[in-house]
């Protein structure tokens, strides 16, 4: 038997104890307050945009604030529906110019030869254009798993949707927590025309399927239960991208290019498939290229979309033999309102000493890089095979880990 000791604990100790076991009662009645007549656990299965809603908006925890509950939850429902699309588009599409491109040489008496040894960045345009009636046809396709939103874990259950603390305390002893698990698998049809020795036009025709799971749990001091589960999965037609590039001034592989790109708002909306909006972003290429290694650059600005944004990149080749070249990129975009998520804390109108935390979101600005590394083989004839890694560098938004790509693309009259 453990032996107590003899002298009496002081004043203060007990005075503390006391407090604690108060403090301890008094959490344990309001968070019987809090809960009562709530609801079990619901499930869900709708479109996208209704499911993040049921989530973001079934609570149990009552705040006796319905509007601030609603604002809060409106606010991150769309601020991640944002992320998702800006995510869409930040997995970008391939280089609007062919791998192979070509160029009438007058000292071969009017002939054709290529432009480069070089096939060329992946999603980093450069300054040549594919050759007068040089058409190419491609395939390309990536699957992004997202795990983290603004650098907080979106799968663990750890990311805080409402809670309740005492005031003066540390942790809240009335936690609700989101888990969601999103995914997207993305198929893009892409064609390229040199309609002229210098000018280029293309189309991309993205196929995308969104998945999504999810799962709301309340923790009541320690206690957790299942409030809400919701599931849905869409697929179809994204925003298709219209492009085109004029060749300015033309240095062997060397140059500078003006274009512009155009996202229709093929997609649906509801389901998160496209913004529902049209852009529009001109751009300006340049690019340097050596006999083995070329260094590209472009940049842009988008209008008319759900927000405005800055999209830059730069990009080395190494022509590592003639059926080879060896790309890494960086492609970034800085967003004007792309939004944060923040908590925010205020008094429960109702209960003295309790104080709700919500988790909300602010419209400022974010920037987004990407890091990009593979290579891309000739196979066979003017046919192409690419494989690529996408990295993100930033955890603003919507982050996977890793987003693999691979992509085959023809030329014809190579």
């Amino acid at each position: 038997m453990e032996r107590r000791p003899d002298h009496t604990p002081p004043k203060t100790t007990a005075v503390s104890t006391r407090a604690t076991d108060q403090r301890t009662s008094r959490a344990l009645v309001v968070s019987m307050l809090l809960t009562l007549g709530v609801p079990g656990a619901a499930e869900a299965q709708q479109n996208l945009e209704g499911v993040l809603s049921f989530l973001l908006t079934n609570r149990s925890i009552r705040t006796d604030d319905p509007t601030q509950d609603e604002q809060a939850a409106s606010a991150t429902r769309d601020t991640i529906s944002r992320f998702l699309l800006a995510e869409l588009s930040t997995l970008p599409t391939s280089s609007s110019a062919s791998g192979f491109t070509y160029r009438l040489d007058p000292g071969l008496g009017g002939g054709v030869v290529r432009s480069s040894d070089s096939f060329g960045p992946f999603f980093v345009e450069r300054s040549l254009t594919a050759g007068k009636w040089r058409p190419s046809v491609g395939v390309s396709y990536q699957d992004a798993t997202f795990h983290a939103i603004d650098g907080r874990n979106l799968r663990d259950g750890t990311l805080v949707a409402t809670a309740s603390r005492l005031r003066g305390e540390a942790l809240p002893f009335d936690v609700e927590t989101v888990a969601l698990f999103l995914r997207s698998h993305t198929a893009t049809f892409s064609g390229n025309l040199g309609v002229t020795d210098r000018l280029d036009v293309g189309v991309a025709l993205p196929f995308v399927r969104l998945t999504l799971r999810g799962e709301r749990v309340d923790a009541l001091r320690g206690v957790t239960f299942l409030q809400a589960r919701a599931d849905a999965s869409a697929s179809g037609i994204g925003d298709i991208v219209i492009r085109a590039k004029y060749n300015v001034l033309r240095r062997g592989g060397s140059g500078l290019a003006v274009g512009a790109e155009s996202r229709l708002p093929t997609g649906a909306k509801e389901n998160l498939l496209g913004s529902g909006k049209t852009v529009l972003k001109p751009r300006v290429v340049a690019s340097l290229e050596g006999t083995r290694v070329g260094v590209h650059g472009d940049l842009g600005y988008s209008f008319g979309g759900l927000f405005k944004q800055l999209d830059y990149g730069t990009a080395v080749t190494i022509a590592a033999n003639p059926r080879l070249t060896v790309v890494g990129e960086m492609l970034g975009q800085r967003l004007d309102t792309g939004g944060r998520l923040m908590e925010t804390t205020a008094p429960h109108p109702r209960l003295i000493g309790v104080d709700t935390i919500r988790l909300s979101a602010v419209p400022e600005g974010t920037e987004r890089v990407l890091a990009i590394g593979g290579v891309k083989w000739n196979l066979a004839a003017s046919m192409l095979l690419s494989a690529t890694v996408l990295r993100p560098l930033t955890d603003a938004g919507l982050t996977p880990r890793w987003v693999p790509a691979v992509a085959i693309e023809y030329s014809f009259g190579g």
